[in-house]
This record gives C-alpha cells, structure tokens and sequence, in this order.
C-alpha cells in the first residue's frame, strides 16, 4: 500500500516557463556569437600575459586581438539584426497603441461606407 502511494507521486514536476524558445536563426548567430567572444577574451588574456613576459609573440597576438574584437562587436550586431529581420519575415503581432491613428486604408474604406449609407438613407448629395 506505502508503495503504491509513493510511485503515485510525482518524481518531476515541470513548471512553466517564462520565454519561449529562440528562432533557429536567431539562436545560431547567439551561439556563433558566444563563440567569437569567448575566443577574442582568450586572445586578450594572451596578449596580456604575452607583454607582461616581454615574448615577441605579444604583438601578433595583440593585433589579432584587435581585429576578433572587431569580429565579436559584428558577430552580436547580427543576433540583434538577425532577430529584428526575423521579426519582421514572420509577423511578430503587435497591437497599436490606443493613440494611434487607423491605417489609411480602414479610413478610407469607412468613409465609403458612411457615404453609401447616406445614399441609402436619401440623404445623399445629388
């Protein structure tokens, strides 16, 4: 009877999450990203200790380091590019707000159909 109650239990209770999952494009440019900044902190840890020991390998490196650097600036541009283009290709839905004006088109189209009300009602000009 004890152990029927205990596998009656649940072991692992899933809660909800908060964020639902990256697009895959989104998500590799954020890995690819992490990458390139992980290997650009390297190469200044290097440059660094490279100097402090006075190795003629400090200033090769301290010049790769300075273009990773402006590899990783790019490479987290482009999650963020990546992200917004994403976005915009599947149609992220967006409420206007309340002081925002109707498209063109829906005014128009309303007031076409306040005018061909009036024609109905006789009220029309003509």
């Amino acid at each position: 009877m004890e152990h029927e109650a205990r596998s009656a239990r649940q072991l692992w209770v899933e809660e909800e999450r908060g964020r639902r999952r990256m697009p895959d494009p989104v998500r590799d440019a954020a890995v690819r990203a992490v990458l390139i900044t992980s290997v650009t902190l390297i190469q200044a840890v290097v440059a660094f200790f490279c100097s402090l020991a006075g190795s003629w390998l400090a200033f090769p490196v301290t010049l790769s380091a300075v273009a990773s650097t402006v590899v990783a600036t790019w490479s987290v541009l482009d999650v963020w590019i990546t992200r917004q283009v994403w976005r915009q290709r599947n149609g992220v839905v967006s409420e206007p707000s309340s002081t925002a004006r109707p498209p063109l088109r829906a005014r128009r189209d309303e007031g076409r159909m306040e005018a061909g009300s009036e024609e109905r009602r006789g009220g029309g000009k003509g």
